[in-house]
């Protein structure tokens, strides 16, 4: 009984054993069944990345074969490019305008600048101006252009830029724009010339009122084939024929400026308010059909245009460009625009002046003697323009004057400076002078001294010192220098010593 009682106790330890046993191995087996689950997931998941990360690898792969043939492709379409400039160089004028012709998509062909002068498709940076000095001010009521050439006797430009800013009020300053040409295609001159302009006027070209510009050297064609005509020999032929170049390379260049474009040359002067008597003038017109509105009767001076007339203009001037002056061709643009051929000549003046519309008296007059057509002495001056005063008006503390100078006829200078009349003598040697000595002592803010005039623009003093001797109290004799030297013309210090000085004034 006993021995059954432990077999039965042995037995029934062994199946607890075994239950627990089981239970263990159960338990165990569901936790490994979860572990090689979540390495299973984790594995498609890592699997899924790489594979992404191939795909995205492909893609990347075939962007950067695309890149390199972008590259091989740039780097042969440059060599081709080279080697098509180099076949275009050689073709003619008339086959590069078929060709261009032949490649534009369009049905109809219109012309263009390129049809008149083909030889502009050669250089791509023919149409851009060489120099360009200035802020490129736009929104202006008036551009004033004016074109220079290198002259063989003498350069009128600074007078003429002179008188035209000196003239103008600072609102004026602010509303208009002053563009000078030089058209001239040796970059040495053209470099020399704006240099000299951003130095004398340095305050106008940083406002914005003055810019300089020159046309590429690859503007003008070949002027050696052009063909004689109305008994001008070629050289007058070659000059008036670039002439009307430069009058529409500046048109094209102001035309986006301004509302109204006046052209001018390089040696005039201006009346006063010259400015605002064109622009009302321009704003009083019944109708806005005129098409030029004159303020000079000589050449082209003093012409002002409607802006918006401007490609028109240069349009009609390059299709004739070889063939007359301009004069000739404005004459004509109106012609064309008004007058009937069945009409007699009166009829046609009659309509004409409609659309020429003249003011008086003159706001501008040609000072120059010697022209850009080398050789050609002309003194051409405007009747209209009247009198002009020959000094400006000005006050001077009363003073001692003397020079050594030899006076001419009764222009002394106690009459100058006395603002009855100019000072006018014979040509300076080295070490003479004009000496200023006032009574008693001044407090002097600035001076300016001014020589020449518009009948006699060379007749200045050039390699000139101004010298001003301080007066230091109590004792006159301890006092110090100033000098001011200028190589010609026109004295404009910011102002002379606070002190009083015996030896500054102005005429």
């Amino acid at each position: 009984m006993r021995l059954r009682s432990g077999t039965a106790l042995t037995l029934l330890l062994g199946c607890l054993c075994a239950l627990l046993s089981l239970s263990w191995y159960g338990a165990f087996g569901g936790h490994k069944g979860d572990v090689v689950d979540i390495y299973q997931r984790e594995f498609l998941a890592l699997r899924d990345r790489l594979h992404a990360a191939e795909q995205e690898s492909l893609k990347r792969s075939k962007e950067l074969n695309l890149v390199l043939e972008e590259i091989k492709r740039a780097i042969s379409e440059k060599q081709a490019l080279r080697d098509i400039n180099r076949t275009w160089s050689s073709l003619s004028d008339e086959t590069k305008l078929k060709l261009w012709n032949i490649t534009n998509k369009n049905v109809l062909h219109l012309p263009t600048i390129f049809h008149h002068l083909p030889h502009l498709l050669s250089k791509e940076n023919s149409l851009q101006p060489a120099v360009h000095v200035g802020q490129g001010r736009t929104g202006v009521s008036v551009v004033m252009g004016i074109p220079s050439v290198k002259r063989e006797v003498h350069s009128y430009l600074t007078d003429t830029l002179n008188s035209l800013i000196s003239e103008l009020t600072q609102q004026e300053k602010e509303d208009s724009v002053i563009v000078v040409l030089i058209a001239e295609t040796d970059p040495q001159y053209t470099a020399g010339v704006a240099e000299n302009i951003r130095n004398l006027f340095p305050k106008e070209i940083h406002s914005g009122l003055l810019e300089v510009i020159s046309p590429s050297p690859h503007f003008y064609p070949d002027f050696s084939h052009l063909r004689e005509s109305f008994g001008d020999p070629k050289e007058r032929v070659r000059w008036r024929t670039k002439q009307n170049l430069d009058y529409c390379f500046l048109m094209m260049y102001a035309q986006s400026k301004g509302i109204y474009y006046v052209q001018l040359e390089d040696d005039i002067v201006a009346k006063p308010n010259y400015l605002s008597t064109m622009k009302n003038f321009a704003l009083q017109q019944p109708s806005e059909e005129w098409m030029i509105l004159e303020f000079s009767q000589l050449g082209f001076i003093g012409k002002m245009f409607k802006s918006l007339d401007l490609s028109l203009i240069v349009e009609f001037i390059l299709m004739f460009y070889k063939d007359k002056p301009i004069d000739w061709l404005l004459d004509h643009i109106l012609w064309v625009k008004v007058c009937n051929p069945e009409k007699d000549a009166k009829h046609c003046d009659r309509q004409k002046a409609n659309l020429r519309i003249r003011f008086k008296p003159s706001l501008f007059q040609h000072v120059g003697t010697h022209s850009s057509l080398a050789g050609k002495i002309q003194k051409l001056k405007d009747k209209d323009f009247g009198k002009q005063a020959l000094r400006k008006e000005h006050v001077n503390p009363p003073a001692e004057v003397s020079t050594s100078l030899k006076t001419y006829q009764h222009f002394t200078l106690e009459k100058a400076y006395l603002r009855e009349d100019f000072f006018w003598a014979f040509t300076p040697t080295a070490g003479d002078f004009i000496r200023f000595r006032f009574f008693k002592p001044l407090r002097i803010e600035r001076f300016f001294f001014r020589s020449g005039n518009i009948e006699h623009p060379e007749d200045k003093l050039f390699n000139t010192t101004v010298e001003v001797l301080p007066f230091d109290a109590p004792s006159p004799r301890a006092s110090r220098r100033a000098r001011w030297t200028r190589p010609s013309g026109h004295w404009r210090p910011s102002g002379c010593p606070s002190r009083p000085t015996p030896q500054c004034g102005s005429s």
